[in-house]
C-alpha cells in the first residue's frame, strides 16, 4: 500500500554555468494501481493528471526548454501473486512542440500496477540526449518501491557519476513514517490536498526555470532598498485570498532576497510596517525579473523614564497625526520602527501624557517620561472623590476617579500639584465638600489620610 506523493528533482551538478542555455525536464508519473485510490474527492490518478497537465500548459512557449514524460505501472495490471518490476516506458521522449503529445498521453493513461520507482529512474538516465543541457527529473508517485530495487542505492550511484539529487517530498496527510524510507534523497513538505500540491508542482518548475522573480524593494528617503525586516502579505489581487506570506530580507550581498510567486495572477501587496502599506493590482511578468518598489522610509521610537522602574507596566498609543485610530501599542522601554512623519502619542499614566513626535529615517526618538511618585491615601468611610492637577498655567485638570467603595488604595502618580476634591458618600449636601491639596515628586510617597 501506498501513502504519500512524492516529487522528486535530479539535477547534475555540472549544469549551472553560465554557457546552459537549455533546461530538459523529464516528467516521471506513477500510474501503479495505488493511484487509484480516493483522495481528496477524486483518486489520486485524477488528482495527479489534472495538476500535472495544467503544470505542462504553463510550460508552452517557455524558450530553451525541452520536455519528456516516462510512466511506470500502466501497462501490466497488478495481481495478488504477480507484479511487473519492467513495467516503465518513455512515452514521449524530447523533442520540439511535444507539449500537447504529453498532455493527450496523459490524459489516457490507466492505473494498473507495478510501483518500479528505482528501475524507472535508473532507465531514465538513457532518456536525456546529453549531459549538456540543464537535465532535470521530476516524480510524481504516491508511494514507495514496490520491487526489489533501492531507490536510495540509485540516487547514491548518480551522485557518483557527479548528480546532485535535490528532493520534493509532497505528503498527503498519511502515514508519514513512510518517509522515513526516502530520508537518503528526500525532505518532507506536506500536501494535504489538490491546491497544494499544485501550488508546491508549481514552485518546483517555477525555480527550475529560474526565469520568473520577482523582488520587492523597501525604498529610503533616497530610493534605495536598504529598510528590511518586515513582513509582507501578497493576496489575489481584490481578494482576501492569502497567496504568499514572507518576512522581508536582504540577501548576503546586499539586495531583497529573490521571491519566486506566480506569475499567472495579479496581485495585491500589503507591507506590515507602522502604518501598513499597500499596492494593489500588481502584475508579474512572465520569463522576467520583476521588481516592486514600496517608498517606505522608517525611524524608531521609544518611551523610557529614566531612574524609575515604576512606568515598566505603563504602555503608549501611537497614531498618524490628527486621526483617531491607534496604529500601535507600544510599552515602556522598548523600541518599534514606524514610516517617517508626525505621530501623536498618548502615554497611560496618570495623568495621561499626550505628545506630538517626529519620526525621522534611520533615527530614534525617545520620549522621556518622569519617574512617577506614589500616593497612598486612607478613607474614614467610604467617599465620593475625585482627583485633580494643577497645570503650569494654573488650569485645574481631572486625572480620574477614586472607587467610592474603597477605604484605601495607592496610586502611581506624575509630579505635579493635585487636589483631592472629595465628599462622604452618606452626606447630602454639598456644604460637605472638602478639598486636599498636595505634591507629588518623583520616587517618593505621600500619605493622605481624611
Amino acid at each position: 500500500m501506498k501513502y504519500c506523493f512524492f516529487i522528486l528533482l535530479f539535477i547534475p551538478m555540472f549544469l549551472f554555468s553560465q554557457q546552459t542555455r537549455t533546461t530538459r525536464i523529464l516528467f516521471i508519473l506513477d500510474a501503479s494501481n495505488s493511484m487509484n485510490s480516493t483522495w481528496d474527492k477524486q483518486t489520486r490518478m485524477e488528482a495527479a493528471k489534472e495538476v500535472l497537465i495544467k503544470s505542462i500548459e504553463q510550460l508552452r512557449g517557455v524558450p530553451n526548454l525541452d520536455v519528456a514524460l516516462r510512466v511506470y505501472g500502466h501497462q501490466t495490471p497488478i495481481t495478488n501473486d504477480t507484479q511487473d518490476c519492467q513495467d516503465t516506458k518513455l512515452e514521449v521522449p524530447f523533442g520540439p512542440n511535444n507539449i500537447d503529445a504529453i498532455k493527450n498521453k496523459v490524459r489516457s493513461l490507466q492505473a494498473k500496477g507495478a510501483t518500479p520507482i528505482a528501475r524507472s529512474l535508473e532507465a531514465a538516465a538513457a532518456d536525456f540526449p546529453d549531459s549538456i543541457a540543464k537535465n532535470i527529473i521530476i516524480l510524481i508517485t504516491d508511494g514507495l518501491e514496490s520491487c526489489d530495487n533501492d531507490p536510495c542505492v540509485i540516487a547514491k550511484k548518480l551522485k557518483e557519476k557527479g548528480v546532485k539529487v535535490t528532493p520534493f517530498v509532497i505528503g498527503l496527510g498519511m502515514d508519514l513514517s513512510y518517509l522515513e524510507k526516502f530520508a537518503c534523497i528526500g525532505t518532507y513538505s506536506d500536501a494535504e490536498n489538490k491546491e497544494s500540491f499544485n501550488k508546491v508542482l508549481t514552485n518546483i518548475l517555477t525555480k527550475v526555470l529560474v526565469n520568473t522573480t520577482v523582488q520587492i524593494n523597501l525604498n529610503d528617503l533616497l530610493k534605495k532598498p536598504t529598510e528590511t525586516n518586515v513582513s509582507m502579505s501578497l493576496y489575489e489581487a481584490g481578494t482576501n485570498n492569502l497567496k504568499y506570506t514572507f518576512v522581508h530580507t536582504i540577501n548576503r550581498y546586499g539586495n531583497p532576497d529573490t521571491l519566486i510567486l506566480d506569475p499567472s495572477i495579479k496581485y495585491d501587496l500589503v507591507v506590515h510596517t507602522l502604518p501598513k502599506i499597500t499596492k494593489t493590482n500588481i502584475s508579474i511578468i512572465k520569463h522576467m525579473h520583476n521588481t516592486i518598489n514600496v517608498d517606505a522610509p522608517q525611524g524608531s521610537l521609544k518611551f523610557t523614564a529614566p531612574n524609575s522602574s515604576t512606568q515598566n507596566g505603563v504602555l503608549m498609543r501611537v497614531m498618524e497625526k490628527d486621526k483617531p485610530q491607534t496604529i500601535n501599542t507600544q510599552v515602556f522601554n522598548v523600541k518599534d520602527k514606524y514610516l517617517i512623519g508626525t505621530y501623536d502619542v498618548e502615554i497611560f499614566t496618570l495623568p495621561r501624557i499626550i505628545k506630538r513626535i517626529e519620526i525621522t529615517q534611520g533615527k530614534l526618538s525617545t520620549i522621556d517620561v518622569e519617574a512617577a511618585g506614589s500616593l497612598e491615601f486612607v478613607f474614614p468611610k467610604p467617599m465620593i472623590a475625585q482627583l485633580f492637577i494643577d497645570n503650569a498655567s494654573g488650569k485645574r485638570e481631572w486625572v480620574c476617579n477614586l472607587d467610592e467603595s474603597s477605604l484605601k488604595g495607592k496610586l502611581l502618580l506624575q509630579p505635579g500639584n493635585y487636589v483631592l476634591v472629595c465628599r462622604d458618600k452618606d452626606q447630602k449636601s454639598t456644604a460637605y465638600t472638602k478639598e486636599k491639596k498636595f505634591k507629588i515628586e518623583s520616587n517618593k510617597i505621600v500619605l493622605l489620610n481624611l
